[in-house]
C-alpha cells in the first residue's frame, strides 16, 4: 500500500497549524521547541506539495492566504478529530487542557459569564480561557473561536446551539427622573417620556421594546433624546443617571433595583424575554475542552 501521509507529514501539518494560530514562524518555533528556519522549511515543503502559497509574507508579519485559510480550517479539524479518536479508542480519560476562546456580548459577559469562570478553572486548571467581550459578530473559523454566546441563532447549519436562558426584560428609570417627569401609568404614556434608544450597529435600526398587554405580546417603537449603539450597558448607565426610561435585561439591573438606583415601572406589561444561546461549530469530534465547558455552563446556568 502506498501511504499518502507519514509521521513527518502529520508533524508538518501540526507545525503549519501552530504557525497559522500564532501568526508568525518565530512564535510557532518557540511554542513547538524548534527553530524558525525549521518552521519556514516545513511550510515551504507543504507549499511545494500543494502548489499554492499558504502564507503571504511581508517584512514584518505573515498571514494566511485564501488557500492557506481553507487548508488550515480542514487541517485543524482533522487533527482535532485524530486526537479525539485516539482518546476514545484508547480509553484514556485525559484531563481537558489547551486554549478555550469564547466570544460573549457585553451584557452576558459581564453579568453572567465572567463571574462563572473562576469556578470553571478551579475544576479544570489546565484549560486557559480567553474571553472576547464584544457585541461584534465573529467568524468562528477565520478567528479561531471555540464558542460564542448570542441572543440570535444565525441560520447556519454548521453551528450547534444550546439554549442557556430566557432573559427577562424590565422597564427601568432613576428615581430622580420619575420625580421630575412622573411615572407612566400605561404604555401610551411612554410617548410623553424620554425613552433611551438602542440602535443595532449593523443596520442602525432602533430595537423595539417588548411588552405583554392583556395576554398579547406586542412590540412598541419609542422615541427620546438619547440613543446608544454597540453596547446595551450604555443605555443602563444613561438611565441610572436620570436620562430617561430604558428596557434592560433584569439580570443586568438587579443590583440597581435592590440598591434603589433604578425603579422598575409598568410591571403589569412585563413578562417578555429574549433567549441566550451557546453556539459552537458542528463537527464529528468536539474537542474535550469545548465539551467540558458546554457541560459546565449548561449545568451551572440559572434557569
Amino acid at each position: 500500500m502506498n501511504r499518502q501521509f507519514d509521521d513527518l507529514m502529520l508533524g508538518s501539518l501540526e507545525l503549519f497549524c501552530v504557525a497559522a494560530e500564532q501568526g508568525g514562524f518565530t512564535a510557532a518555533a518557540n511554542l513547538a521547541g524548534v527553530t524558525p528556519p525549521a518552521v519556514s522549511r516545513t511550510v515551504a515543503r507543504l507549499e511545494q506539495r500543494l502548489g499554492v502559497r499558504l502564507f503571504t509574507r511581508t517584512t514584518r508579519q505573515i498571514r494566511l492566504s485564501e488557500a492557506g485559510q481553507a487548508y488550515y480550517e480542514q487541517c485543524r479539524q482533522a487533527l482535532n478529530q485524530l486526537t479525539e479518536a485516539e482518546r476514545q479508542v484508547s480509553g484514556r480519560q485525559l484531563a481537558p487542557s489547551g486554549l478555550l476562546r469564547i466570544s460573549a456580548p457585553t451584557t452576558y459577559g459581564h453579568h453572567r459569564l465572567l463571574p462563572m469562570l473562576p469556578a470553571f478553572r478551579a475544576l479544570h486548571p489546565d484549560i486557559r480561557v480567553e474571553v472576547h467581550v464584544s457585541n461584534r459578530n465573529i467568524d468562528f473559523a477565520a478567528e479561531g473561536y471555540d464558542l460564542a454566546v448570542r441572543v440570535r441563532v444565525p441560520p447556519d447549519s454548521t453551528l450547534v446551539a444550546r439554549h442557556l436562558e430566557d432573559a427577562e426584560l424590565v422597564l427601568v428609570a432613576a428615581p430622580d427622573y420619575l420625580r421630575l417627569h412622573g411615572k407612566p401609568r400605561n404604555l401610551d404614556d411612554l410617548r410623553k417620556h424620554d425613552c433611551i434608544q438602542f440602535e443595532l450597529p449593523s443596520s442602525g435600526r432602533t430595537i423595539p421594546w417588548l411588552f405583554r398587554r392583556d395576554g398579547q405580546d406586542i412590540e412598541m417603537s419609542t422615541s427620546g433624546g438619547y440613543a446608544c449603539s454597540d453596547d446595551v450597558l450604555a443605555g443602563v448607565t444613561l438611565a441610572r443617571h436620570g436620562a430617561g426610561i430604558f428596557q434592560a435585561y433584569k439580570f443586568v439591573v438587579e443590583d440597581d433595583l435592590r440598591q434603589g438606583r433604578l425603579v422598575e415601572i409598568l410591571k403589569s406589561c412585563g413578562g417578555r424575554s429574549r433567549p441566550y444561546n451557546l453556539l459552537y461549530p458542528q463537527q464529528r469530534f468536539v474537542p474535550l475542552r469545548v465539551r467540558t465547558f458546554v457541560d459546565f455552563l449548561t449545568k451551572q446556568h440559572p434557569r
